[in-house]
């Protein structure tokens, strides 16, 4: 009897504490086709890979599914992993190069998300937004944060990392009216020019001047912990911090500790080392706004990233070259 040939697996992975689909891999399907089997999974960790997982030709991973050494090395057939976002720090790239499996991402679908996000969060603390929702609903208004509030125009928004999301921030801010500094060392000389914004040679100038720190840099060693205790007493006691990036960027424990102490004026954290929140000590830390690591949502956005990561996981296999490969591996 004939042998029936076998269909090429893509395995879409989501986070079983929190799926980010909401419509299982639907559009995944459409854009791979009949050709292809098209199969989603809820996990937790690396333990809840199955042996259909491990032997798939190509991982979509949803955010917070570490991929190890481990795990890389028992994947059979894998010609691509595509991180379902734009961070990647969740998956061992030089492993996986080791492997020569490529790893790939979806650098540009939230861009205009992230960037409005962090806006939102800086209006909504330069402007007390909540506290001022919260006083409105109980009788009689006294205004207790009015001394709070302040005046975009006579603000300084520091970036830290102008890459596409960076820049995309401090345009919008520049639009609000704030003077707008950034620091990136990476970056070449004369981006400040074509952005028509300011430059900052170090981390603390920026932070010594900034009214509100928004941070748009990867999440790496180097800038693990960029935001601890030292750089949190290097800001105004007035000033605001803001993270849409990668909660490890910030350490927790550090500005929990610098909002009790009132180190710092507040904080809006879409990411948070450790997410979500652990405890209700953490959720009553006063001046913390924080939201469930959904800067990177919108209807026009989520399609866009499903549909990227799934064109490259047709690129892997039908053997084309992959967009957005991150370590090296064509």
């Amino acid at each position: 009897m004939p042998t029936t040939k076998r269909k090429p697996l893509v395995a879409v992975l989501d986070w079983k504490t929190a799926p980010a689909s909401n419509s299982g891999v639907d559009l995944e399907a459409k854009v791979l086709g009949k050709g292809v089997r098209t199969k989603y999974y809820l996990i937790d960790t690396e333990a809840d890979f199955t042996p259909e997982i491990l032997g798939a030709d190509a991982l979509i991973v949803w955010q917070n599914t570490l991929i190890t050494e481990r795990t890389l090395e028992q994947l059979k057939r894998c010609r691509a992993l595509i991180r379902n976002g734009v961070g990647f720090d969740s998956v061992d790239i030089t492993a996986a190069a080791a492997r020569k499996i490529p790893v790939c991402n979806v650098p540009d679908y939230g861009t205009e998300e992230v960037a409005d996000h962090a806006i939102a969060l800086t209006l909504a603390l330069t402007r007390q937004l909540f506290p001022l929702d919260a006083e409105a609903k109980r009788p009689g208004w006294k205004l207790v944060a009015k001394d709070k509030l302040r005046r975009t125009s006579t603000l300084t928004f520091g970036v830290i990392g102008l890459g596409r999301i960076g820049t995309a921030a401090a345009l919008r801010a520049k639009a609000l009216g704030f003077r707008v500094v950034f620091y990136d060392p990476h970056l070449p000389n004369g981006v400040h020019k074509a952005v028509g914004i300011e430059r900052t040679d170090s981390l603390a100038k920026l932070l010594k001047q900034s009214d509100v720190v928004s941070i748009h840099c990867p999440l790496s060693a180097e800038t693990h912990y960029l935001i601890a205790e030292k750089e949190l007493s290097q800001m105004k006691p007035t000033a605001y911090l803001v993270n849409t990036a990668r909660g490890g960027i910030v350490k927790k424990k550090a500005v929990l500790a610098a909002l009790k102490k009132g180190v710092i004026a507040g904080a809006g954290l879409d990411v948070i080392e450790d997410e979500p929140l652990k405890t209700k000590a953490e959720a009553r830390t006063p001046n913390l706004i924080a939201t469930c690591h959904a800067a990177f949502c919108s209807r026009e956005g989520m399609v866009e990233m499903r549909t990227t990561s799934a064109r490259i996981a047709k690129q892997a296999i039908q053997g084309k070259r992959l967009d957005n490969v991150v370590n090296g591996v064509s």
